[in-house]
This record gives structure tokens, C-alpha cells and sequence, in this order.
């Protein structure tokens, strides 16, 4: 049987603090706390988080989502991709554990990265990205003259997709290493605007780890240093209105509500300024990305209804967004039909998240885990069984 969040939240919690001393340390009610420990009900995202601040604990620890990728090769997985970042070898007198390449197959080695990751990959990522880090760090060191900046480029999105990765893994020390490392690489390129996306990323991860404020804060500011004035490219456009929306998203992850929803209607008006949806710099604006962002807003505020509301205002379906996008979103309108008590229509939507993210991206989804949970407790049939057997979830 699998440990609950309930039962992780008493563990923790053990002789130090009862559950009135965790309810005013964290500012989550008793009543939501003892309900919780009771397996009687879910939680949101921002609940659990101001949990584990007050149980000092990281989110992955209390909510059992930090995965490993045991394989029978020894070159790849979770601590492979780990002791690539922390390589020593420049201390050590060692020559780079693999040779430079050409920029153009430095190139596809990236491009090949960011595809899996798209797609929810992350087994195949845990064997490339180590020695794909290895390569790519010898070849920045390698280059000469005008392919410096290049080369340099290209490492940086080599560590940005490892930091998103081990994000989703739920190793956030090590992916925040691999985006820090992916700016100090970005500084010695020549493309402002690969700079301000990477300090978007480090905001993301601010964000997972529950600093809303100072991801906030970076995302507003990195935005700031690429605002558009007059008539400017859409590539900056769109790496603009990301930025202003990730920030939009901080806020409403803070439960600044007001200010959420008022910056995601700022990014609405930058959408409206591009032909469409699109993914510069590995990130996706544009209209649908909106619509996603401000579901997302209005569930981590448990505000269900209005979550339902504004996802009815998705373009083309979510036509727009990438595959894991797409499901993820499925994930939020699933929460929210499932605290709004519409649990076949709710179970319905988990079934096409799976269908759509892929049966490797769902099983490292720590939200459909969750809401399988909670609706095996209102629902018996084949279907939700089957997919809680699927993504790990037993009793």
C-alpha cells in the first residue's frame, strides 16, 4: 500500500508539532490538516507547499515524487546526470569524458534533447543527457574565434533542458545547479534574449520550490530587460509576454489573485500582437498558453468554477500547445471537476491527459497520482483502476 500524503504530513510532523501547532505555523487550517491526515481529503499545490516550508521539508519529500531511473546502464540515470554537472575534471587534470564536436552535431545532440523532452521522455533523457552534457561542455571548450558565442549557445540549452528534467523528476538542488550553470554558459554567447528565457526558467524553479515572491521578482525583471518598443521581432514579443506570464503565474501561486489574473490579461494583449501560438526558445506563448496559465491561476487559488469558466476559452483545443502542455491542462481542469465533485467527467479528462502526455510522461505526474487518489474514493470502475495501475498507484 502506498504511503499517502496524509500519513507523509504526520510523519513529519511526528512529536514536534501537533496539528493546531502545524495549522499556525504554516497557516493551513486544522480542519484541512486533520482532514488530510484522515485521507478524507486533497489538497492544492499551494497548500502542500506552505506544509512542507513549515515541515522543512522539500515538496518532492512530503508528497513522494522525487524519482530515480534504475537501468542497467551505469552511464545513465538520476545520479549520472548529476555527477556530469559536478564534473571535476578541470581540478583533477583529466581530459573531458568525451570529445568536442561540431556545432552542427552539437546542435542535433540539443535539438534531439529538447524533442524528448517535449514529449515526456524522461527515460530516454536520463541516457542522453549525461553524456550529451560531457560533449557539449568539451565543445564549448574547444571552440575558437567566431564559434565561441555558438558553442556556448548550445551549452546553455543543454543544461536548461537537464535543469527542466531533473525539475520534473523532483531533484530541485541539482536542476537549479544546471540552470545557474546554463546562465554563466548563456554569458559568454551573444543572444539577449536566450539570457532573459534562462532567467524565466530559474523563476520556474523558484516557483516549484514555493518562492513565489522572488520568482516573481526575476520574471518581472527579466521581462523588463527585453520589453518591447516599437515595431520589434516576434521572437521578442514572444519571449516577452512568457516572461510576463510566468510572472503572472508567481502571483497567483502567492495567492495574489487580483494581481495574477490582471498580469495574465497583460500577456492577453501581447498574445493578440502574434499571428498565433508560438515556441521560440523552447517556450510556448501565445494565445492558448494564456488560457492555460490563467486556469492554473484560478485552481492553485481553489477557485474551481471560475478554473472550469476559463478553460472554455481555449483556442482550437489546446491545438496550440505542446503534447505535455496539453496534458497538463487536462490535469487542472481534472483537479478542478474533482473538487467540484464531477468525478466521471474529471476521470474522463485523466484518461485523455494519459492518452495525450504519453504513458512515460504520466507516470512521473505527481498531480494525476493525486487526483486517481482521490477519485478511487468516489468511483469504482475498470477504467480509474486500470490507470491507477498504469501510473503506480495502488492501495
Amino acid at each position: 500500500m502506498d504511503i499517502t500524503i496524509g500519513q507523509q504530513i504526520k510523519k513529519f510532523r511526528g512529536s514536534a508539532l501537533t496539528q493546531q501547532g502545524l495549522a499556525d505555523k504554516s497557516g493551513v487550517s486544522y480542519e484541512t490538516i486533520r482532514k488530510l491526515e484522515q485521507g478524507r481529503k486533497g489538497a492544492s499545490v499551494t497548500t502542500l507547499k506552505k506544509l512542507a516550508r513549515a515541515l522543512d521539508v522539500d515538496l518532492a519529500d512530503l508528497v513522494g515524487n522525487r524519482y530515480g531511473m534504475p537501468t542497467e546502464d551505469p552511464g545513465a540515470g538520476v545520479v549520472a546526470i548529476r555527477e556530469a554537472l559536478t564534473s571535476v575534471d578541470d581540478l583533477i587534470g583529466d581530459r573531458p569524458a568525451e570529445p568536442p564536436v561540431s556545432l552542427t552535431d552539437a546542435r542535433r545532440t540539443v535539438d534531439y534533447a529538447w524533442g524528448a523532452y517535449w514529449n515526456g521522455r524522461y527515460e530516454t533523457l536520463a541516457s542522453i543527457l549525461p553524456p550529451g552534457i560531457a560533449q557539449l561542455r568539451a565543445t564549448a571548450h574547444a571552440a575558437q574565434n567566431n564559434e565561441i558565442s555558438t558553442a556556448h549557445e548550445l551549452l546553455a540549452r543543454m543544461y536548461w533542458v537537464t535543469g527542466c528534467t531533473l525539475v520534473h523528476l523532483g531533484h530541485a538542488d541539482p536542476a537549479f545547479v544546471a540552470i545557474r550553470s546554463a546562465l554563466s554558459a548563456s554569458e559568454r554567447g551573444n543572444d539577449p534574449l536566450l539570457a532573459a528565457t534562462l532567467r524565466g526558467s530559474v523563476a520556474w524553479q523558484l516557483l516549484v520550490q514555493g518562492r513565489y515572491e522572488e520568482s516573481h521578482k526575476v520574471a518581472l525583471r527579466a521581462a523588463a530587460s527585453v520589453e518591447p518598443a516599437g515595431q520589434v521581432s516576434e521572437q521578442q514579443l514572444s519571449v516577452y509576454g512568457s516572461l510576463v506570464l510566468q510572472g503572472a503565474t508567481a502571483a497567483g501561486r502567492d495567492q495574489r489573485v487580483r494581481e495574477a489574473l490582471d498580469t495574465a490579461a497583460a500577456a492577453r494583449e501581447v498574445a493578440a500582437r502574434l499571428p498565433g501560438d508560438t515556441k521560440w526558445y523552447e517556450c510556448n506563448f501565445g494565445a492558448s498558453q494564456v488560457v492555460m496559465q490563467t486556469v492554473d491561476i484560478n485552481v492553485s487559488s481553489e477557485r474551481y468554477p471560475e478554473a472550469i469558466a476559463a478553460a472554455k476559452d481555449m483556442p482550437n483545443r489546446g491545438a496550440g500547445l505542446t503534447q505535455v502542455s496539453q496534458a497538463r491542462h487536462l490535469l487542472d481542469r481534472a483537479q478542478a471537476l474533482t473538487r467540484l465533485r464531477k468525478y466521471r467527467e474529471a476521470q474522463d479528462l485523466l484518461l485523455t491527459a494519459e492518452r495525450v502526455g504519453g504513458r512515460d510522461w504520466s507516470r512521473y505526474q505527481t498531480l494525476m497520482k493525486q487526483i486517481v487518489q482521490e477519485l478511487r474514493e468516489q468511483e469504482r470502475n475498470p477504467a480509474l483502476a486500470g490507470l491507477a495501475e498504469r501510473i503506480g498507484v495502488r492501495r
